[in-house]
Parts: structure tokens; sequence; C-alpha cells
């Protein structure tokens, strides 16, 4: 078979534009993909906060060839080796941030999406490629595959396009009035009643789902998760539908970013090749954080987490047993933004316990990856979780995460009761703040009175390897998969 050629479409990707996990991946997997020899072109958003994005040049200045025939120009960066084109549209990504403000999301993203799932495709034959596979990604890019079936049906062009679509959270359904979608004709035609989401409203990943020729979730326990009541977000009927063309791909770690030998944001750099080099790199780094954090500079158990703030992150879990479990000698650093009322239960606790729990409502890499290297434990105790990828980072720092046994999670983590010779961590099932509780009581217990066993889980989870070379060829399989 010939090189493969990837047009790939998502909303973000990290070192040019992030909020979450997804950007992570869009990073990754296509320098992972071009390292096999497959030739791959990521297609976003020109959003105001891409760096110097007035520097990019403009390659086409145009307008949509369909119905509104919004215009729109093109621009052309290089990102670690990787061609990106810009989707510029002054009223739709001219904004502060990406998706929302001030916690409230902006109230034109569907007909945002919409439009750039348009150009996305609309932009293929006025600047000459020809794609074998678009991979689109997540809800904001779910009407690709549809636009490509319906759309382009009958345009020789597209043809022999064929689409995938990865579902990284389908909790997040892109669920919009049919009246906010009007610049997508086709879906307001008899036959499209399946893409409802409710009266009245259409969901965009409904509509990948449906049209895509192949899909896939992030880890494979996930892909199970969405074919079951309980862990499909409502769209059972729809993954099961697709159950043979639906793949679990796990993800990989992106290394060059996440190593603590190499990590640029530490203090003092270690590797799992010596027992005292992580020893004296964990303790310099939990000292840097301790400082950083304004708490006492002491050799204490200390429990990292950062994240959004959010029920799915499990806080619904934590904060019911916060106060109690800081009765122990320990000390507790939290990292993220989100639900108002979350941050505020932490900064209250935080202020009742300042020797031993601090809370920073921010987004900061910098500290996410001291957080990583400076804790000796780090909290996902998910409601769900697609795939995780801190857990990831946590064992290649020797942090050994607790996790709820849910997506990804279950699928990267090995709970030390359950099997102590391979374990990398530690897991609790029920969705209970109480087993949450008893799972971090475990970790302690290990970490205090067994700290040599404690030392061997942790070169043993540092050892383990989550290349994205892996993950990578799964992804040309199932390529090649669709392209049959």
């Amino acid at each position: 078979m010939k090189q493969i050629d990837v047009w790939f479409t998502v909303s973000e990707v990290q070192g040019i534009v992030k909020t979450g996990g997804l950007a992570d991946v869009a990073k990754a997997l296509p320098i992972a993909l071009k390292d096999k020899g497959l030739s791959v072109r990521v297609v976003m958003p020109a959003y105001r906060s891409v760096p110097d994005i007035e520097s990019c040049p403009i390659v086409l200045d145009t307008e949509l060839s369909y119905w509104p025939h919004t215009p729109y120009k093109v621009r052309s960066a290089e990102f670690n080796g990787i061609e990106v084109f810009l989707i510029d549209n002054d009223d739709f990504f001219n904004r502060p941030e990406l998706y929302a403000e001030h916690n409230r999301a902006y109230a034109d993203n569907g007909d945002r999406f919409a439009f750039f799932s348009s150009a996305s495709l609309d932009v293929l034959p006025k600047l000459g490629l020809k794609p074998d596979v678009i991979h689109a990604n997540d809800w904001h890019t779910g009407l690709v595959p549809f636009l490509l079936k319906v759309r382009y049906v009958s345009d020789d062009y597209f043809a022999d396009m064929k689409s995938v679509l990865t579902v990284h959270n389908a909790m997040f359904k892109g669920v919009f009035s049919a009246d906010e979608l009007q610049s997508i004709p086709e879906l307001h035609v008899s036959g499209m009643e399946h893409l409802q989401y409710g009266y009245g409203y259409i969901s965009m990943l409904r509509a990948g789902i449906a049209y895509a020729d192949r899909v896939n979730a992030v880890s494979p326990n996930y892909a199970m998760e969405l074919m079951t009541p309980l862990g499909s977000h409502g769209l059972v009927d729809d993954f099961v539908s697709r159950s043979r063309d639906l793949y679990g791909i796990l993800n990989g770690c992106d290394y060059s970013e996440w190593n603590p030998q190499t990590d640029v944001y530490l203090p003092k750099n270690y590797d799992a090749s010596s027992a005292e080099s992580v020893a004296e790199g964990k303790l310099a780094n939990k000292n840097a954080l301790q400082e950083s954090f304004h708490l006492p500079k002491r050799d204490v158990p200390l429990f990292g987490m950062v994240c959004r703030l959010t029920a799915q992150k499990g806080f619904h879990y934590l904060l019911p047993i916060l106060s109690e479990f800081l009765r122990n000698d320990v000390q507790i650093a939290i990292v993220g933004t989100g639900e108002p009322e979350m941050a505020n239960q932490l900064h209250n606790i935080a202020s009742q316990y300042p020797e031993k729990c601090a809370f920073f409502e921010a987004y900061s890499n910098e500290y996410a990856h001291l957080v990583e290297a400076g804790s000796d434990f780090f909290l996902m105790p998910s409601e769900f979780e697609a795939c995780g990828l801190n857990q990831i980072y946590s064992m290649a720092y020797g942090t050994l995460p607790i996790v709820r046994t849910v997506g990804g999670l279950k699928d990267t983590v090995i709970d030390f009761d359950r099997n102590p010779d391979d374990a990398t961590g530690f897991s609790f099932s029920d969705p209970t703040p109480q087993a949450l509780l008893i799972c971090m009581q475990r970790a302690l217990i290990l970490y205090l009175q067994q700290p040599d066993i404690y030392k061997e889980v942790q070169l043993r989870a540092m050892s383990r390897d989550f290349s994205w070379s892996d993950s990578a060829n799964e992804y040309i399989k199932m390529y090649k998969n669709a392209l049959m």
C-alpha cells in the first residue's frame, strides 16, 4: 500500500493552544504517525491566542463554496515538523479563549465549529490536497465525517477519501439547537432525524459516530464502556450500532515533554536507572513544590492533583473526605480551575489546614510538571476517564497514581493489593467517598510501613513504557482497515 496521507482535523494542539488532553494527543499522534512514514497535515482554527498568529502567512483567501458562503483565510505554519493549516475567520475565532469565558461557553459554539468543519473540507481542493484519511476528533469536528458522506457524496474529488473519528470524551456531545446550525442545510433534510438529541436539537458527535468509516475510543476499556447504558453518556445505541467499526486504542505518552530526566521545569532531574537518583530527585522536587505552595518543608507523604475542577474528575468523592484524610501527617497540593463551588470548597479546606493543604486556582504547565515530580502519589478518582494521561505521566515520574477503575485508568494502573508483584499504583471501584478514602489510606500505609516495597513499586511504575509508537501502529491498522 502507498504512503497514507492523513488530514488531522482538530480544535486544539498542545504547544499551539491547549485546554485539555485532546491537545496533547493532537500534538503527539501526528508526530508519531509521521515517524512511521505517513504524510500528516493538521488543520485547526486560527484562534487569537495562537502565538504569532498574524505572522503566519496567508496561503488562501476564499469563501465557503456552499451556502452561507462564509469568507475565510487559511494560514500556514510548521510545528514539530508537521505542516499546520489554520482556518482564520475573525467573527468566530478572534476571541480571548477557545470555547468559553468565565466558565460559560460561547453561545454560538455550534455555529463556530459547524463552520470550521465545513471549511476543513472546503479547503482541500482549493489547496490541491487529496488525503486518504480525514481524521476527526471529538464533537468539534463531528460534522466532518457527516459532510464527507452527505455533502460530497457525488463529488469525484472526495470519492476515495475515508474518515475516522476519535472519541476523546463522549460526555461532550456537541448538542445544539437545530436553529443554530442553519449553516449546515444537509442536517435539515428528511432522513436526518437519527442525529437529533432531544426535540429540536442535534448532536455533532452523534453525526460523526453515524457517518465515520471507523470510530475509536482512546482506550480499550473506554470503548467497552461506551457500549453500555452506564458508560455511554446517553449514546449506547449509537456505539452499539457501530460495534464492528469501533476500536479501542490507548493514548500514548509524549516522553519528549514528560520525562523527569530531561524535564526543563524541574529544579532537579532524575531517572529510573538509579534508586539513588530517584530518591534525591524526588526529595529536591518535593521541597521545591512545598516552597512554591507555601507548605512546610517536611519529609511527609505528599499527594498531588492537577485537573479541571469538575464532577467528572471525582471531586464529589474527594471533597467529603478531604478534611478527614488531612488528620493524618500528610500534605496535599492541588492545581486546577473550573467549577467555582469546588474551588471555594478547596480554598476553605486549604485555609483550615494551611500546613497540610495547598490549592492553586489556575492552569500552570510549570506547576503541573512540578506536582508530578514532587508528589509521592497522584490523585485521579475520576467518575469516568476515557483514557487519562496524568496517571501515565505520574508513573514516568515515580509518583504512584491513585485511580478509579474506569476507562483508560483501568487499562494502565495495576493495583498494589490486587497484584503486589506487578503493581504500579492503587485503584478503587466503588463510586463513593469512603472507597476513595480507604484507597488513599492503603497508599499511605505502604509509604509509611513498607518504604522498601514502596520504592520497588515506584521503580516498576517508572519502567512502564506507554510510548506513542505502539499506539500509532494501532491507528495505522485502523486507517488501513478503513481504506480496504
